[in-house]
């Protein structure tokens, strides 16, 4: 696969990294990090034994494929630098002048059409950056979502107009190194998504909080109430993956006639707990939809 650069190594940025070197999908030396602080720098070079270095343009330099994962408010200043190194009048860069040379030529010899950027920048539309970069940038968009962090995350990919479905596929392959992807044709689902696989594990969490916290009412420790709330999530999803249940038959094998389960979902439903659900959802949709309208 070709070079591949990330602007901004946060917690995300530094997921994907580590899955691609994991599963092998790049080598250390096929990899080029960018990011502000000296003292981040230095860690991520230590432990990831990549190239990691303070100018942005610098990675653009280098690598074809460009992963952007800076703050939402630091984005614009971004893009704007990235796009004026492409400027036959702004090519060079700050530092040494052996790095400055070679970042000058390598930028001379390509285009913003020989990029491929992927953004995983919360909220911001592809029209946001494909009018910021100028005309002929390649952009795909892709909402991943906080357990990737540990290999387990959920990402969605949509393209821009200019991407192809080869930049498409590769978008996949990468973000496939720390969870499932799926690609999607409207980007106005995205919404939806973040709704859904990008706010979801903060529900999953609130539901199990509020499980091992009525559990310890009841006298069960708060240690063991979280221990057993978290196995029963765990578990219930393992029975959902490989038995190849929907959720409806996973209750009905739950919930015997006149049982305990029976007696506590019927409390749910007084409580209107789909409608609730429901409404929150709306709410994370309608959120994102405000946060993209700015972009």
């Amino acid at each position: 696969m070709k070079k591949l650069g990330v602007i901004g190594v946060g917690n995300m940025g530094e997921a994907i990294i580590r899955g691609l070197l994991e599963k092998k999908v790049f080598r250390p030396a096929d990899l080029i990090a960018s990011h502000p602080r000296a003292s981040r720098r230095r860690t991520l070079a230590r432990t990831l034994r990549i190239k990691v270095v303070s100018d942005n343009r610098e990675v653009v330099a280098e690598a074809p494929v460009i992963l952007v994962a800076v703050k939402p408010q630091t984005l614009d200043s971004v893009l704007e630098e990235i796009a004026l190194a492409f400027s036959t009048n702004n090519a060079g860069l700050e530092g040494s002048a052996t790095a400055k040379r070679r970042a000058e030529g390598l930028l001379r010899q390509g285009s913003i059409k020989s990029r491929l950027f992927i953004s995983v920048v919360a909220g911001v539309r592809l029209a946001h950056f494909e009018q910021r970069l100028g005309a002929g940038a390649r952009v795909v968009r892709v909402m991943p979502n906080a357990p990737a962090l540990v290999g387990g995350g959920m990402a969605a990919v949509v393209r821009g107009s200019r991407a192809t479905k080869a930049d498409e596929s590769l978008a996949l392959r990468l973000f496939g190194a720390v969870g499932q992807t799926v690609a999607i044709q409207n980007e106005s689902l995205l919404d939806a998504v973040t709704a859904l696989s990008g706010s979801g594990p903060a529900y999953v969490a609130l539901f199990l909080r509020a499980l091992a916290d009525a559990a310890v009412k009841h006298g069960i420790p708060p240690q063991l109430a979280y221990t057993m709330a978290l196995q029963t999530a765990s578990g219930t999803v393992k029975m959902l993956e490989e038995l190849r249940l929907t959720p409806e038959k996973l209750i009905r094998m739950v919930a015997s006639p006149g049982g305990t389960t029976e007696a506590a979902l019927s409390k749910f439903s007084e409580a209107n707990f789909t409608t609730i659900v429901a409404q929150a959802f709306e709410a994370a949709a309608q959120r994102s939809r405000e946060l993209g309208a700015t972009r």
